[in-house]
């Protein structure tokens, strides 16, 4: 879990994300004048009205209306908790996340992580120096694998013994019961004993290059052939694909990711240069995978056997994609000849073959139509309503919005059929813009603010008499001028970042909207905000006057009092 998220965390991990490569890696970005602009990823629209401007490291739609930050986008367009996206861009920047506070959290997992990485060191350290290993290597090289790429995975060596890890690793009670806790030892009538023996080991590793499971494939002829650890306080199978990590520490930007059956097609393909694929843990894909999957690159591939079972489990998939499935990033799914697997195809065909396949790759909307048309008899009344009634139940499992119309106006196409899945009510058009919206003063201060923090240091320099005014919007005011004083070179983003989760956080959501100061030019903009501090000055100096007035008088009539 994840620790407290401290405005300085959030400082530092925004100031160390380019909002323009970030966004870049979901829609083609042109440059235009000091900003960027693209084609909405928040609305369907043909002409692009969305811009990134790196100095304020915001972006913001004169379509739809959407804006925000690094942090702000992933939340909108991946639909993020805000902790899964800090998490997510501390990931791409490198930054440890903050440690979570074990006595509010239940037990510390860090001991389960040491001890999974022991194991992994420990595995690694057999294939290279225990009396079995000779089985174990040329196991590996009958495969085709090169020292670097066993290496590079971290495969390791779990000799055929029953106490490997307990006698390395397990030595006290403690140790023993943590061994027992990361799955990597089973008991049996009080028998204690290595879970994993006689297997190519291959480590699991989370999004931050932990280890915190272990895949087993055996060296001879025994069952499973495939061993995986049980879900544990750091492992939920469903959450982790193995690979992910590797292919992140490659490629910072991969063209797609391709998601596979088994660690060794993973790793064959690697060899290739094929360095985007990924596996499931040994069951078919979770919502969360494939969310994951679809955070991480442009486009996604699945890949199938090409009988009947990989079919199955191909629409399968299909099924758990769909209501993520918004037409934004391309779903594909590859079927492979009969009796190939992506091991033994690269190894064939070679990497530019291979990927070949996968740009001809059946998109999503291809493969459903083919095939539950495949399930009906379209040349009849009844298969074609057959055909309407399965197809409209999955599309209506799928995000309101132009891709799903599309599939919706396919289907009425193929079936006579003109009704459609029941369509969420449609987002409002966005009001149009109001040149001669006006602000206060107070929040045409915030709002020249937020545009450039910097002014802060102007504002600073000036009496702060404002100050003192009893009036909505002084103490925003303030704080705003006290945060962007005490970090110099804030960024926008960043600094209405501060207000995230406060009373104040929608006023300063809406206030960072570059329009609102359109108007102003960009040399009078210091100026203009100067001039307001002043005038706000001049209110506080002529409400003193008048206090000090008032309390003459009533010392005044307070005297006359006494005397009469």
């Amino acid at each position: 879990m994840i620790g407290r998220i401290t405005p300085e965390f959030k400082n530092q991990l925004l100031d160390r994300t380019d909002l323009v490569e970030l966004v870049g890696t979901r829609v083609s970005l042109r440059k235009a004048g000091q900003s960027y602009k693209a084609c909405c990823p928040f609305h369907g629209e043909k002409t692009p009205s969305f811009f990134v401007t790196p100095a304020r490291q915001t972006y913001h739609c004169f379509g739809c209306g959407a804006h925000g930050n690094a942090i702000d986008f992933l939340i909108e367009l991946d639909r993020l908790s805000f902790p899964e996206a800090v998490e997510e861009l501390a990931q791409r920047a490198g930054m440890p996340l903050p440690e979570d506070d074990a006595t509010a959290r239940g037990p510390d997992p860090r001991p389960l992580y040491a001890l999974l990485a022991q194991a992994a060191e420990q595995y690694q350290r057999a294939l290279r120096e225990h009396p079995e290993r000779e089985a174990a290597v040329a196991y590996l090289k009958r495969r085709g694998l090169s020292g670097a790429i066993v290496k590079r995975y971290g495969l390791g060596l779990a000799p055929s013994g029953w106490s490997f890890l307990l006698q390395g690793l397990g030595r006290s009670a403690e140790q023993r019961e943590g061994l027992l806790t990361a799955g990597l030892i089973s008991e049996r009538d009080g028998r204690r004993y290595d879970r994993f023996r006689g297997r190519i080991m291959f480590p699991i590793r989370d999004r931050r290059g932990r280890v915190v499971a272990f895949g087993g494939r055996v060296l001879d002829d025994g069952e499973p052939k495939y061993l995986n650890s049980p879900e544990t306080p750091v492992f939920v199978k469903g959450r982790e694909l193995y690979g992910l990590y590797e292919s992140q520490q490659v490629l910072r930007q991969p063209p797609r990711l391709l998601l596979v059956e088994g660690y060794m097609d993973v790793i064959a393909l690697a060899q290739f240069g094929i360095d985007y694929a990924v596996a499931a843990l040994g069951t078919a894909a979770t919502p969360e995978q494939i969310k994951r999957l679809l955070r991480g690159a442009p486009e996604l591939v699945f890949c199938f056997d090409g009988d009947d079972a990989g079919r199955k489990a191909a629409w399968k998939a299909l099924k758990t994609a769909l209501p993520l499935a918004s037409g934004q990033q391309p779903m594909r799914f590859l079927f492979l000849p009969d009796g190939e697997d992506p091991d033994t195809l690269v190894r064939r065909e070679g990497k530019d073959a291979f990927e070949a396949r996968l740009a001809q790759a059946k998109l999503l909307s291809a493969f459903l139509f083919e095939h539950a048309e495949a399930r009906h008899d379209s040349a009849t009344p009844e298969g074609r309503a057959g055909l309407a009634d399965e197809v409209q139940g999955l599309l209506a499992s799928m995000p309101a919005g132009s891709y799903r119309e599309q599939l919706t106006a396919a289907l009425a196409r193929r079936t006579g059929h003109g009704g459609g899945p029941q369509q969420a009510p449609p987002r409002p058009a966005p009001r149009p813009w109001s040149r001669t919206m006006s602000l206060t003063p107070l929040r045409r201060a915030v709002a020249l603010l937020l545009d450039a923090p910097e002014r802060a240091a102007l504002v600073a320099e000036q009496p702060a008499d404002w100050r003192e005014l009893d009036r909505p919007g002084i103490r925003l005011l303030a704080q705003m001028v006290d945060t962007a004083s005490a970090y110099p070179g804030i960024t926008t983003g960043a600094l209405a970042e501060r207000w995230r989760g406060t009373e104040d956080e929608s006023a300063v959501r809406k206030l960072a909207d570059a329009r609102l100061i359109a108007l102003i030019p960009e040399d009078g903009r210091a100026p203009e905000l100067l001039g307001i501090i002043a005038r706000l000055n001049r209110d506080a100096a002529a409400e003193r006057r008048a206090a000090d007035i008032d309390r003459r008088w009533r010392a005044r009539d307070g005297d006359s009092d006494t005397t009469g």
